[in-house]
């Protein structure tokens, strides 16, 4: 019986890897992203680039253990509800009050230490955002904040 259930569990795991989410594979910095609407130094892009554009815009650099479901199917919904929350190739596309928001966001998510997600950082080392890659994406986004004329309701 234990024989018969590895050899279903084994058939089930080469079945799965057949089964593929569609990859993000757009264009990350297209006609819509957070450049064409907003002034984004080298310093910021460079930052956002390698610690949120995989999850963050509609281009992800895939790992290879990607390849391997269920950790694709994994990776895949971190990826849709990463780009539900906020999606910096589509940027000009949110109203004002939706870009302040979006902004206000970054700030608090970075500050408290939920983004970059742990999941990710653990295997990912070099995306972990030092001290001074928080106080700079901090200060951008008030800056760009002030600079908004956002309608008060």
């Amino acid at each position: 019986m234990k024989r018969l259930f590895i050899i279903g569990l084994l058939v089930v795991l080469v079945v799965i890897q057949f089964i593929r989410p569609e990859e993000n594979l757009g264009e990350a910095e297209g006609n819509t992203d957070i450049t064409h609407y907003m002034n984004v130094p080298e310093n910021v892009m460079l930052t956002l680039r390698s610690s949120c554009y995989d999850c963050h815009s509609n281009r992800t650099n895939y790992p290879w253990y990607s390849k391997v479901n269920p950790v694709g199917w994994w990776l895949n919904h971190h990826i849709e509800e990463g780009k539900g929350e906020l999606n910096f190739s589509d940027f000009s596309n949110y109203d004002v009050k939706q870009i302040d928001h979006k902004l206000e966001e970054i700030a608090e998510e970075v500050k408290e230490g939920n983004m970059p997600l742990s999941s990710y950082t653990l295997i990912h080392r070099d995306v972990i955002l030092s001290d001074e890659q928080i106080k700079m994406l901090s200060d951008w986004v008030n800056t760009e904040r002030q600079q908004l004329d956002v309608p008060q309701e």
